[in-house]
């Protein structure tokens, strides 16, 4: 779909790095328009992110054009002490980002409907106005949105769960069982990566990477590694790909199956979550057996892997895909065979597909309203420019829809899985990395399991990352699941938040 355009914009594709001289500086009403337009045409924001420029801010606009597998890049100055009008009651997608940076650069919102802090971290550059003097917000301690009423009750859920999870806040505005509002308070899991990134690469980066989220290492590390790759001008071999899209797929296929267990257990169904849990294990040991941790935690490095396989690994990791996938097909088909199951899912925390692309939201949680967006298929890098895997989609956006993607995708992942492994190219695994090119302006995006994960990194005259941005794809959904929760009940949440299973420290980064 092509859009009209209002000013030349900068072209790159994924896994590219482009001269930061050639990004356009547009004047905010032209940023402005432009961004309505190419979202009014097809396209959408996968990165909007700030970068101090002298005593002012850049914003960088990063459009994704799924449908010529490119992106258009813009960038708008914001002098100090300036408000900007915000875009978010035009375009839903941005108000995240727009929060973020109020957050992060002091940046005044005028007309933004909700800015609220979004990890309540210490801003990292002060605004030039009085404000900039104000105390850092306390994690949590916040004006929340309130139903006023003599029969309406709130109920607070965490910020501590039960059980091994991590921590993030729950506020229901409730009338008996019906929840009319969800708002969702992150930021516990704050770290401070993209700060600490900025500098390198050194010899921390890659570990940093390989945390963003840990269910995510090898996803995360993927984006990171092809940054790296971008901005030195350096090639993988395809022996070394191939590893690579193993890792990525056996990282969906351990998550994919988890979740389809946990959404088990959430209705109560024991024999598929009980299957799943053992069979999730299967998937992280093999996973081990690439690279001796089960997370793949070690298995990437920026030139392509660290761990061959022997053609006698290759013979047991079929043996056990052919095992597991038998085992799959029996525990998860139970669940679409129990009338009692599908009771659960079916009609239960819809989110439309005209609401999706509102909102921005991507991977699973979107294929299964309709949207195929998928990074594989729309701007595929390494190997799935060769063997490219189609996006499975649904249309009801349920829990269901959700969590019958993930099936459907799993067999897609079986798939490719021993058709990579019977056909590993030869040579090696590794090409060494050269030097950063300085001034450049670099964008990465790998399909993790749970959606879309965006890494754009900006280097300085030395080479260094001068800025490094990463969006997690929970960083686009957790709106998503505030809105199915609207006029449901509210013994529905656990099961609408399994079916999005979103990461805390994925978006606290």
């Amino acid at each position: 779909m092509t859009m009209p355009i209002l000013e030349p914009l900068a072209v790159i594709r994924n896994g590219q790095a482009i001269s930061r001289a050639t990004v356009p500086e547009l004047s905010a009403s032209a940023f402005r328009q432009t961004l309505l337009e190419a979202v009014g045409a097809g396209q959408r924001v996968a990165c909007l992110f700030a970068d101090p420029a002298g005593k002012d801010l850049a914003l960088y606009l990063i459009l994704a054009d799924d449908h010529q597998a490119l992106f258009r890049v813009a960038a708008t100055r914001v002098e100090s002490g300036a408000a900007w009008q915000s875009l978010t009651p035009d375009c839903p997608q941005v108000h995240l980002f727009e929060r973020e940076m109020a957050e992060q650069y002091g940046l005044a919102l005028a007309g933004h409907p909700w800015p609220k802090p979004v990890r309540f971290q210490a801003p990292l550059v002060q605004a030039a106005d009085a404000a900039s003097d104000r105390p850092r917000p306390q994690i949590g301690v916040m004006d929340f949105y309130r139903v006023e009423g003599d029969q309406i009750h709130e109920v607070a859920v965490g910020p501590v769960h039960a059980g091994v999870i991590e921590p993030g806040h729950f506020r229901f505005q409730c009338h008996g069982e019906e929840v009319f509002h969800l708002e969702i308070s992150l930021g516990y899991q704050h770290r401070g990566v993209e700060r600490a990134l900025i500098g390198g690469p050194d010899r921390r980066s890659i570990h940093y990477a390989q945390t963003l989220a840990g269910d995510t290492t090898i996803g995360h590390t993927t984006a990171h590694c092809q940054i790296i790759e971008a901005l030195s001008d350096s090639q993988k071999t395809a022996r070394a790909q191939a590893l690579r899209g193993i890792g990525l797929e056996l990282e969906r296929l351990a998550n994919h199956t988890g979740d389809l267990g946990a959404l088990a257990g959430d209705v109560g169904f024991l024999p598929t979550a009980s299957f799943c849990g053992r069979i999730r294990g299967d998937f992280l040991n093999m996973t081990a057996t690439l690279c001796g941790n089960r997370f793949g935690r070690v298995l990437l490095r920026p030139g392509g892997v660290r761990f061959d396989v022997t053609p006698a690994v290759v013979d047991d990791l079929c043996r056990r895909l052919d095992q597991a996938q038998r085992d799959c097909t029996v525990a998860i088909n139970l669940l679409w065979d129990s009338p009692s199951v599908m009771a659960r899912f079916e009609d239960i925390g819809i989110l439309p597909r005209a609401v999706a692309e509102q909102l921005g939201i991507v991977g699973p949680a979107a294929r299964a309203c309709g949207l195929p967006r998928d990074v594989r298929a729309d701007h595929p890098t390494g190997i799935f420019r060769f063997s490219q895997i189609p996006a499975s989609s649904a249309d009801s956006g349920d829990v269901f829809a959700r969590a019958y993607v993930r099936w459907l995708e799993m067999q897609r992942s079986f798939t490719f899985l021993k058709e990579q492994l019977q056909t590993l190219p030869a040579g090696a695994i590794y090409t060494p990395i050269g030097a950063l090119q300085p001034d450049q302006l670099a964008i990465s995006l790998a399909e993790g399991w749970r959606g879309e994960l965006c890494h754009v990194a900006l280097t300085d005259h030395a080479g260094r990352f001068a800025r490094y941005k990463v969006v997690d794809p929970s960083f686009h959904n957790w709106s998503a699941l505030a809105y199915v929760l609207r006029n449901g009940q509210i013994s529905d949440f656990p099961l609408c938040n399994k079916s999005f299973n979103l990461s805390y420290c994925g978006h606290d980064l």
